[in-house]
């Protein structure tokens, strides 16, 4: 079976063709300033070069219709016909209280998906635009929808509700949702699996440290806690977000500087964390180049980072009432050797020891970067969302 997985932004969709008898990659790529006249598509078909191709791509439709020419090309292709697709899986953002697991898309689930667009404006229409745009263009196919919020719907009430009163939770379902949990899901299981371990006897902290940063603890093999909450600004210093502030700091900051509402949120979204500290920057891979070079606003930026993200790391061994297992994934999480050291050099009271010649190793592989004298296991586990989305449209299709 070949399944289509698609992950539709509002200007962008990224696509990646699975062989499901081997899960391996087809094909991949991406369209990028859909809406515009010089829209940019991207296609790597495996064992053939990249294609690069500007055209005008005015709507999620067109774009849609670009991917499945080209994934069908003479030239260029990896696939004779569109009938060869036997499914399409979207990436959703938010699934709410709504949806614990993957499912069908049916017209009900559509306008549940609708009725969260408040809870995730900048994701969930434009994820309802890929949905939409599959069904114009490949009518016959069935899709399925999988969800980053759905892995943490097994936190308990203690994690999940907010300190406010409840009737703003039942009327309006404002509430702790986290994100990222594909990744959670997958790499806490990849890591039983590499250790040779059942996953609900482990005490797991995940890592998920990209642009966009969440952590989670997992306990008894289900999400326990997780960082980010309401929406993905919750929790962790992060590229371009702020994470954790003090509630008090949005009014007072709209009363001194005559800020509207969506001023303020695009300044906590875009323009505060990693970037706002180091005052050019928010890719990490910078923050340390220049940390290095003797920047001091960059090792500023680079401390506050991982003091915080070590302060969850400790927060949830304590709620687990330990820990046994430590996962860094994602792209910084997987590629960062001098963050994966700072944290676990500060964490030695739970018993870590780094290898620093397996920590140091270039690899895209899974491995293990603790001694053997660790009392925790630290791992780097690449994530691979989008064989989630796969496998999981693949056993609901089946």
């Amino acid at each position: 079976m070949k399944i289509l997985v698609i992950n539709a932004g509002s200007s962008s969709l990224k696509y990646q063709l699975y062989n499901m008898e081997n899960e391996s990659v087809l094909a991949k790529g991406r369209v990028e300033r859909i809406g515009f006249e010089s829209s940019i598509l991207s296609h790597e078909p495996a064992g053939k070069p990249e294609v690069t191709e500007v055209s005008e791509i005015l709507d999620h439709t067109t774009a849609i219709k670009k991917v499945v020419q080209m994934l069908v090309h003479q030239e260029h292709g990896i696939i004779k016909s569109v009938d060869e697709i036997e499914a399409v899986g979207h990436r959703v953002v938010h699934g709410g209280e709504s949806f614990s697991t993957s499912v069908i898309v049916t017209q009900e689930v559509k306008q549940e998906i609708k009725k969260l667009f408040d809870l995730a404006p900048l994701h969930n229409p434009a994820h309802m635009m890929g949905i939409q745009a599959v069904e114009i263009t490949m009518p016959n196919i069935p899709q399925a929808v999988v969800f980053d919020t759905a892995f943490h719907q097994t936190m308990p009430a203690s994690s999940y509700l907010y300190p406010i009163p409840k009737a703003l939770y039942k009327k309006y379902k404002i509430r702790r949702y986290g994100f990222h949990g594909t990744s959670h899901d997958y790499v806490s299981q990849r890591a039983a699996e590499f250790l040779g371990k059942n996953l609900e006897d482990l005490k797991i902290v995940t890592c998920h440290i990209g642009n966009g940063v969440s952590c989670t603890a997992i306990k008894d093999g289900k999400s326990f806690d997780t960082s980010m909450g309401m929406t993905p600004l919750e929790g962790l210093m992060m590229g371009t977000r702020s994470g954790d502030l003090d509630p008090a700091v949005v009014p007072y900051i709209m009363g001194k500087v005559d800020l509207r509402i969506s001023e303020v949120n695009s300044m906590l979204n875009k323009h505060s964390g990693l970037m706002a500290i180091s005052g050019h920057s928010s890719d990490m891979r910078e923050i340390e180049e220049d940390m290095n070079e003797g920047d001091a606003n960059a090792k500023l930026a680079f401390d506050m980072y991982e003091y915080r993200l070590r302060k969850y790391i400790g927060s949830y061994a304590a709620a687990m009432d330990g820990m046994n297992v430590l996962v860094f994934t994602a792209g910084v999480g997987e590629n960062s050797v001098t963050l994966r050291k700072r944290i676990c050099e500060q964490l030695t009271f739970f018993g870590i020891e780094i290898d620093d010649n397996m920590n140091e190793t270039r690899s895209s592989e899974e491995r293990r970067i603790s001694s053997n004298n660790s009392k925790v296991e630290v791992l780097v586990i690449p994530t691979n969302e989008e064989l989630v989305i796969a496998r999981d449209t693949y056993k609901l299709i089946k």
